[in-house]
């Protein structure tokens, strides 16, 4: 058997529900957004990217690792107790390390629920394998490995991101269209009053209504933030 690993450019950037479990990351959101200063809402959505990227890579990676570590500490803690040696700081430090535990376990499992998306998966407890499996699959089923372009089979990515940014680039072309104006009897014209109403700029409760009717779990857009984010920061 020969494998071979494809490169894939850099992994787009997600804003992950299980952040929020954490003490100090709305402190770090505060903190980055005002140091972004006054620009453009998008332009600050974007740079924040960064440090978030930084932020997860120190507090969040390796979950299997640390679990692993602190599980094995508990278990040194157990066999001194075993063999006779225990005293008040053995009992803080497993009831220090146990606390941990729970607190990676949660993050670990609402990691995978999220990225699973699985929507029976609610009441599910600590089922981090289904749900590793089950987004696995789901990267699995989205991965195109090969394309037919032009009758021959191309497993080039570069060239396969390409084919697929052209023909999205050709399907969605603006066509010539004629300009078509009030005086050619297709368009009736408005009165004051509906253009005054069409130019009001909603208000903020009916923007906050509108984001906190959709699904936390959703990102409207490509920058990888869903609702969930939005809602909380």
């Amino acid at each position: 058997m020969e494998g071979t690993k494809v490169g894939r450019g850099p992994r787009p950037f997600r804003s992950l529900d299980s952040w929020f479990t954490h003490e100090g990351f709305l402190r770090l959101v505060k903190n980055e957004w005002r140091n972004l200063g006054d620009a453009q809402f998008t332009c600050k959505l974007k740079a924040l990217t960064v440090p978030l990227r930084q932020w997860h890579k120190d507090n969040f990676s390796d979950m299997d690792k640390r679990l692993l570590r602190f599980e094995e500490e508990i278990t040194k803690l157990d066999n001194l107790v075993s063999d006779g040696i225990y005293d008040g700081t053995t009992e803080a430090r497993r009831k220090a390390l146990v606390r941990c535990c729970e607190k990676w376990y949660i993050w670990k499992e609402i990691h995978w629920k999220q990225l699973s998306r699985s929507q029976h998966a609610a009441n599910m407890d600590k089922k981090t394998r289904y749900f590793h499996n089950i987004a696995s699959a789901r990267r699995r089923n989205n991965r195109i490995d090969a394309l037919m372009i032009h009758g021959r089979l191309v497993r080039n990515q570069a060239r396969i991101k390409g084919a697929i940014r052209g023909f999205y680039k050709d399907l969605y072309r603006q066509e010539y269209a004629p300009r078509i104006g009030i005086r050619d009897g297709l368009v009736n014209q408005i009165w004051n009053a509906e253009e005054e109403a069409l130019e009001v700029l909603p208000s903020a409760e009916e923007i906050k209504e509108a984001v906190w009717d959709c699904d936390s779990s959703k990102a409207p857009g490509s920058d990888g933030y869903n609702m969930n984010f939005i809602k909380k920061c």
